[in-house]
């Protein structure tokens, strides 16, 4: 029987859907994306490969016609649609109602051809009556916004094969530029600049804890309460807005107090009277913030509970596909009728009629750019579910950004918080010492909230609205001008300006879209991106970025400035826009931006004209100024890694070492500091040195003086030694490799033992396998040596990788064993499914599990993002096929062996004959 076909993006969407059509509808997920331009010069179909533009999928001799080809994970999935697509009788497109799930949609109609009708279903929610609307509403495709998705991936991919190669000459091989986030790393880049320029500046001030004379702390309201000295004689004391970057005063109107005068000034205010000069009181009054949009659910996720961008969009997406909240990916702060009419209800019978406005709220759109006209992101449905009716079904992380969403959604349609501020100022004349006579002005300010409205349900960066509620207020005894207060104490403080703040996440995603770079909805990937490919890194939480970072974006302002200037970055996105509105076509468009026109040229002139002018010295090189001898200092990026460079000397710069920290002075010292050279003894054998020294690519032993160029033979260090401790008896065991277990009987051939890039192995000819442990390379014998070449191969991912430390805590996450491991390219942390590379600064000794969960986590996004899961444990079922497949292997292992054999034999025999 022929039923209705539905294709979503997602398994668990599909799941949900299904659920609520019923058995009419088949309801399948494409998984995402089903087809793309190539990823790869083996992905280019045969009949386009040779062609000058083929490399980067785009035909720019013709109208930038994309070549698209199903993605190799996703033919399965293709053919699972096309059988499904023949016993049905309509086909419904239910993606996402968006550039992205219109794109999806357009996709799959290329692909399977329909000869049955077609619709398209679009909704905000997953809930029943969300989803029977949809279905009894269809409308057509948008092909004006498949038209803006396909120009802005294809400018991507201009973009990034373009640029790229560039890069890969003049910078490092391996490396890519990004339309959006070769501008972010700009901004990153451009605030480390600030810090690296910044100079500090001292200022001073006082701090009095005043109180009213016979008035008893016991008594309401009559507390002590602190005040600041703002003024000298009448002249404004300086802060530290008063000083520029360069540490230099920017006004001249200020006074500046410095350490001995302060310390003066306190001594001399000791036992004054203060006197109230003023008080100012004025009503306070502050309005609740608007619903969420994705911009600002990633910012407050970020600042409440921690969450990247990456995981606040993966458990939104979780949310959304289960029916607990609206579509996440919007730019609207406008809440639905059915929406404003739930809080309304909820903020009644939770908090009474006087937390309940006249009229709903309605907020305007504040961004620069605005996208699809989606709702804000809050509860699904036309009654929303508290938090806590939900404890049982919803994981920790998913429960948590429910309830920011529902906060945030009550708090939107509640009244202001209302109540008043005082402004105190206080003068006092000093009595006695160095500034006896001078006038201090003092200020002391408080709060009362005499209505808190919005924020009984809610408040900005807070988890506990009462407690954040309590702290809004600072109260003050009742003054009145002409009071005379005493100081319980007078001290001096000492104050240094600081450099701007490194972003965090949450600051990127604001500045980003202050800007108007970029989307909300892609926010999480971009930052995903920039620290997956190294350009960034965190510490602390905060954003920093790589000298490799430095080196490109310098590269990008001086020789391609437009490509990451901000404006114009936003002015594609508003031409963008102009494409999906339907008043721009999107070919002229992308013409003008590849080949140029009216005067100016085009990328690919820029890329083909400017490579020679690129000096890559130059761009690679940062002058950090001169040290105590008046030589000068440059930090460079080198293929492997940054390092220091004064005349002749060169130093490695410490991985976990940040560019505002690199100082003349930090690096004159690593540039000075002895070298890790040490003396173990001289070889019995040669009488030759033995010396243990630290390599770019690790440390190692070495038979010969450093001083006389190359040495005779080196051997790296094993994993379980140290630099400082390792002995000369090591020493020579590590330069005594490879060893010789001795010959193979079956043809001579000698079967050695050697530490190999990838750890230790055995090898015989073109046969080699795994040792268990480094240690094995000395202990291993002939015979044990031959049971092992016996056996099948294992490929590198079948070799367990050793056990570097067991930390004894379980992932909050999977809920799987934390461990540390040795692999292929160094340690990585594990629970067993996911793996996750030490960052910079990271060691195996210092791990801690909530920094190990942390990597992990990390590790989860970068995979989200590029839509890769985590590998799961092989059921019992698999592990008996796979065991079948083993035992097969082993038997034609074994006759590759004896083939083998034979035909070195009769090499040998050929050889004897003639």
């Amino acid at each position: 029987m022929a039923k209705s076909l539905v294709i979503v993006e997602s398994p668990a969407k599909a799941k949900k859907i299904g659920g609520i059509l019923g058995s009419d509808y088949v309801v399948e997920s494409s998984v995402g994306h089903i087809r793309d331009l190539p990823a790869n010069a083996a992905e280019v179909p045969a009949e386009h490969k040779g062609k000058p533009w083929a490399s980067m999928g785009v035909d720019t001799e013709n109208d930038f016609e994309p070549v698209y080809v199903i993605n190799p994970d996703k033919k399965k999935t293709v053919s699972t649609l096309r059988k499904l697509m023949k016993d049905a009788d309509e086909l419904v497109l239910a993606t996402d109602k968006d550039r992205e799930g219109e794109a999806i949609a357009w996709h799959l109609l290329e692909i399977l051809k329909p000869k049955v009708p077609v619709k398209r279903m679009v909704f905000g929610e997953i809930t029943k009556q969300a989803i029977e609307e949809a279905i009894a509403n269809t409308i057509d495709l948008d092909d004006r916004l498949v038209d803006a998705q396909e120009a802005r991936r294809i400018l991507d991919r201009l973009y990034g094969y373009e640029l790229s190669p560039v890069l890969w000459k003049k910078v490092n091989p391996g490396l890519s530029a990004g339309r959006v986030q070769s501008v972010a790393t700009r901004v990153i880049v451009e605030r480390e600049r600030e810090r690296m320029a910044f100079v500090s500046a001292d200022y001073w001030d006082l701090a009095a804890k005043l109180r009213k004379p016979d008035a008893a702390d016991a008594v309401a309201g009559n507390a002590p309460f602190d005040s600041t000295m703002v003024a000298l004689d009448g002249k404004k004391l300086a802060s530290g807005r008063d000083f520029a970057q360069d540490g230099t005063m920017t006004s001249r109107e200020v006074e500046r107090l410095d350490q001995v005068r302060a310390e003066a000034l306190a001594d001399g205010l000791d036992g004054a009277d203060f006197t109230v000069a003023s008080v100012e009181t004025k009503p306070y009054r502050r309005k609740p913030p608007a619903p969420f949009s994705t911009s600002t659910l990633q910012q407050e996720a970020g600042r409440k509970l921690r969450f990247s961008t990456q995981r606040t969009m993966q458990v939104a997406q979780r949310l959304y596909e289960n029916g607990y909240i609206t579509y996440m990916r919007t730019d609207s702060t406008i809440l639905s009728d059915t929406a404003l009419q739930a809080a309304r209800r909820q903020i009644t019978d939770m908090f009474g009629p006087d937390y309940l406005p006249d009229s709903p709220r309605i907020y305007a759109k504040k961004s620069k750019n605005a996208q699809e006209a989606h709702e804000a992101v809050r509860p699904a449905g036309e009654t929303f579910r508290t938090p806590e009716s939900l404890k049982s079904e919803l994981g920790a992380e998913e429960r948590k950004l429910y309830e920011l969403i529902w906060m945030r959604t009550i708090a939107s349609q509640m009244p202001d918080a209302v109540g008043q501020t005082v402004s105190v100022r206080l003068d006092a004349t000093a009595t006695s010492g160095q500034l006896q006579g001078a006038t201090a002005t003092f200020s002391a300010s408080g709060r009362t909230i005499t209505f808190p409205g919005f924020l009984r349900a809610y408040v900005e960066g807070s988890d506990d609205p009462d407690e954040a509620l309590a702290d809004r207020e600072t109260f003050l005894p009742p003054m009145e001008e002409g009071d005379v207060l005493s100081a319980d104490e007078v001290t001096a403080d000492g104050h240094s300006t600081k450099p701007p703040a490194r972003y965090n996440e949450p600051k990127l995603v604001q500045k980003l879209e202050d800007l108007g770079v970029g989307r909300p909805s892609t926010y999480a990937s971009i930052i995903g991106t920039i620290i997956g490919r190294g350009y960034v890194w965190k510490k602390s939480g905060a954003l920093v970025p790589s000298f490799t970072a430095f080196a490109v974006v310098t590269l990008l302002e001086r020789h391609f400035s437009h490509l990451v200037d901000y404006e114009f970055t936003a002015r594609m996105e508003n031409d963008l826009d102009e494409i999906a509105a339907g008043n721009a076509d999107r070919v002229p468009w992308l013409s003008g931006f590849y080949f140029g026109g009216d005067g100016r040229d085009g990328l690919h002139d820029m890329v083909t004209h400017r490579l020679d002018e690129i000096d890559a010295a130059s761009i690679n090189s940062i002058p950090l100024g001169e040290d105590s001898s008046g030589a000068t200092i440059v930090a460079r990026v080198g293929r492997y890694g940054p390092y220091l460079q004064r005349g002749d000397d060169t130093a490695s710069i410490p991985d976990d070492l940040a560019p505002d920290e690199l100082t003349v002075e930090k690096a004159e010292a690593l540039l000075e500091a002895p070298n890790d050279d040490r003396y173990l003894g001289d070889d019995p054998e040669t009488g030759k040195p033995v010396v243990a020294r630290n390599g770019r690519f690790g440390p190692y032993v070495q038979l010969g003086d450093p001083a006389d160029g190359k040495p005779e033979k080196t051997g790296s260090l094993f994993s379980t030694m140290a630099l400082d401790t390792i002995e000369l008896s090591d020493a020579l065991k590590l330069l005594s490799l490879p060893r010789s277990l001795g010959p193979h009987p079956e043809d001579g051939e000698p079967i050695m033992v050697q530490n190999g890039r990838y750890g230790p192995y055995l090898k015989w000819g073109k046969e080699t396998r795994s040792l268990g442990s480094e240690n094995e390379l000395f202990t291993i014998s002939i015979d044990d040596g031959l049971k092992l070449l016996a056996q099948e191969k294992k490929s590198a991912r079948e070799r367990a990788n050793p056990v570097l430390r067991e930390m004894s805590a379980k992932d909050p996450i999977s809920g799987g064993d934390l461990s540390i491991r040795n692999g292929r390219f160094g340690a990585y942390v594990t629970d067993g499914e996911v793996n996750a590379s030490l960052r910079k600064g990271d060691t195996i000794e210092d791990l801690t599990p909530e920094r190990a969960a942390e990597l992990l986590q990390m590790r989860r996004e970068r995979m989200a993002a590029k839509g890769t899961k985590p590998k799961k444990k092989a059921a019992k079922k698999k592990s008996t096929k796979k065991a079948t497949k083993k035992k097969s292997t082993k038997k034609t292992a074994k006759k590759a062996t004896t083939k083998k054999a034979a035909k070195k034999g009769t090499k040998k025999t050929a050889k004897k004959s003639s």
